[in-house]
């Protein structure tokens, strides 16, 4: 039996391992025993390579990561390693974000005209489509502004730019208060929200159905005891303000 210890740094862009898939820690598939690596980090988002051997204890330190592996006995046939956080790809997140804007989009449209409708009021079809415009004036500016700046700014910028063209239009048909507190906030919602789960990685498909499900709850209880069609608004509601 032999007693080594081994120290050294590493430097790497994608992932880092010891020990080779399907051999394992060595060239072939032997059998250690008292085994134990410790592995030492400068920055905290570590994952783990898919069919790679799970630390025994790890948890973040001061500057990073610590992870142990250690095994009394081990057959080798099967690598250690972590994976390296990587920078957000802004064209990537940008791609996946428009990809998805008609599905934000239909959020949007369905709880404004459930509301709309809900309250006996309704817009023209040439309303929505210039909405629609609008709304999407986010993606186009998003897209363009991130080979420019950074993406958070980027992000905010188009987000400012899409809500204030939303408001300023509505409330020359619905008024100020619907404009504002309605469509403003459902957009801030269905467009700004939904737009940024995108940097959650790994948890978007969850946060966007965690979403639908309460926007379905609101709208049940919103209209349960409406009667459809509702009652059409008073005349001076249903005119534009001002």
């Amino acid at each position: 039996m032999l007693a080594f210890e081994v120290r050294y740094r590493a430097r790497g862009t994608e992932r880092w391992a010891y020990g080779s898939p399907g051999a394992g820690l060595g060239p072939e598939a032997g059998r250690a025993r008292n085994f134990e690596m410790k592995v030492s980090t400068d920055f905290s988002g570590v994952d783990f390579p898919a069919g790679t051997l799970s630390p025994s204890s790890h948890g973040p330190h001061a500057a990073g990561w610590n992870g142990t592996w250690a095994f009394t006995q081990i057959v080798g046939t099967k690598s250690l390693g972590i994976v390296l956080p990587e920078k957000l790809n802004p064209g990537a997140l940008a791609s996946k974000i428009t990809f998805f804007a008609p599905v934000s989009l239909l959020f949007f449209f369905f709880v404004t005209g459930v509301l709309l409708a809900a309250r006996g009021r309704a817009i023209h079809p040439m309303n929505y489509f210039l909405l629609a415009c609008a709304f999407f004036a986010f993606h186009l500016l998003f897209a363009y502004l991130i080979d420019q700046v950074p993406i958070g700014p980027a992000f905010v910028a188009a987000s400012i730019v899409s809500v204030f063209l939303v408001v300023s239009y509505a409330r020359l048909f619905v008024g100020w208060r619907t404009a504002l507190v309605q469509m403003g906030f459902s957009q801030l919602v269905y467009l700004v929200l939904f737009s940024f789960t995108f940097f959650w990685k790994g948890f978007t498909g969850l946060a966007i159905t965690l979403g639908a499900i309460v926007t379905l709850f609101v709208i049940m209880q919103i209209t349960g005891r409406l009667g459809w069609p509702p009652t059409p608004a008073p005349a001076d509601e249903a005119r534009p303000a001002g």
